[in-house]
């Protein structure tokens, strides 16, 4: 399969959109994740809790969610049309209502090309089996 220049710079900016979004969770910059996100964004927890845009950032804000450290390798980049799958793994060392925690995922993340702007309208993490990680 051949992919064009276009298929190519888009597959760039999405790993460069990925980049920033973790940057800004590890930061505790939600403005900027924020403005990465799409209204709607479903941000799906490895635990299975589900927050939309409003309650993962009020729970970011008030300290539920502390991230300490992000690792987020991409295994690829699969762009149709206006829609982006980011497919990889997310590991982590973060602090959840208060308990520590070393995470290690499996993570796909859904950007949606919207208003001329990408935008992350979902992310999904699935815990790696123990023989993964």
């Amino acid at each position: 399969m051949t992919h064009s220049s276009t298929d190519v710079d888009t597959e760039t900016t999405i790993r460069a959109l990925e980049d920033e979004r973790y940057e800004a969770v590890l930061r505790g910059d939600f403005d900027a994740f924020a403005a990465l996100a799409h209204p709607e964004l479903t941000y799906t927890h490895s635990n299975g809790a589900v927050d939309s845009l409003d309650s993962y950032r009020d729970k970011v804000e008030n300290g539920f969610y502390l991230y300490h450290r992000i690792d987020h390798p991409v295994d690829k980049v699969v762009v149709s049309g206006d829609t982006a799958l980011v497919v990889g793994e997310m590991h982590a060392d973060i602090t959840a209502g208060g308990t520590r925690k070393t995470l290690a995922n499996r993570a796909l993340a859904v950007w949606v090309r919207a208003d001329g702007r990408w935008r992350l309208l979902a992310y999904q993490p699935t815990v790696l089996p123990v023989t993964e990680r």
